[in-house]
């Protein structure tokens, strides 16, 4: 089974699973997590799914207009009012707004998802492009590079470890905030927090928590060595200073 017949399986109904022994008012039950870890699993792969799809389509959209907004400044302004508006809607708000137009769906999760990093991406990516010193960019034109040819083997480069720290909270936050859409619909591990929490039934719910939690840290723990990976110059000037 892959990936999208998983997310295509819809909610995973919750229980209680008192056949393994365990009470509503009961700290933590390792063994109700072991018997019903089919079903975590299931929604830990939906909520990857759905975070990685607004992350990507986040860097599909930030990542070209922020290079037009360094070509062409007069577009910053717009780029960045827009994200901006979109950045502080609330979520469970951006979520009701889009229904009407979207429906109750995944389609609806990802437009809202999506809303949520394109902020952070653009400026990022932006500042980062804006930091390269423009004795570098003197240089490269001195070499005979195009200024094509700068932005790609010069200006970018340098601009990834901002790039990559924008895409680094980014990651984080919309693993956070994909919890919230199983108010929309049910997908990931915040089904079995919100179902979870409003019955008291700790074992459940620090079993999705704790996972949402692990998924945050596991995904900014990859980022982190991906950035080390990329820009291996940044950690070189780091340990010569």
């Amino acid at each position: 089974m892959n990936v999208v017949d998983v997310v295509a399986q819809g909610p995973v109904i919750p229980d209680f699973g008192n056949g393994s022994g365990c009470r509503a008012n009961e700290t933590f039950c390792w063994d109700w997590f072991a018997d019903h870890w089919d079903r975590f699993a299931t929604e830990l792969v939906q909520h990857v799914y759905v975070s990685a799809i607004a992350i990507v389509i986040g860097l599909v959209v930030a990542l070209p207009a922020a290079l037009l907004a360094y070509r062409l400044p007069r577009f910053e302004t717009p780029a960045v009012v827009f994200s901006t508006v979109l950045y502080t809607i609330p979520v469970l708000g951006f979520f009701l707004l889009m229904i009407p137009v979207t429906g109750i769906g995944l389609l609806t999760i990802e437009i809202a998802l999506v809303g949520y990093t394109l902020l952070l991406l653009f400026r990022n990516t932006l500042t980062g492009l804006r930091s390269v010193p423009p004795e570098v960019r003197a240089a490269a034109l001195g070499m005979g590079l195009t200024p094509g040819q700068i932005l790609v083997r010069i200006t970018f480069p340098l601009a990834l470890p901002a790039v990559m720290a924008g895409l680094r909270v980014v990651t984080v936050t919309t693993i956070s905030l994909a919890t919230l859409a199983a108010y929309i619909a049910p997908y990931g591990l915040g089904q079995s927090i919100l179902f979870y929490i409003g019955n008291t039934f700790i074992s459940g719910l620090i079993s999705a928590g704790v996972l949402a939690i692990l998924l945050a840290l596991v995904a900014d723990a990859l980022i982190v060595g991906l950035t080390t990976l990329v820009t291996p110059w940044a950690r070189a000037r780091r340990g010569g200073a």
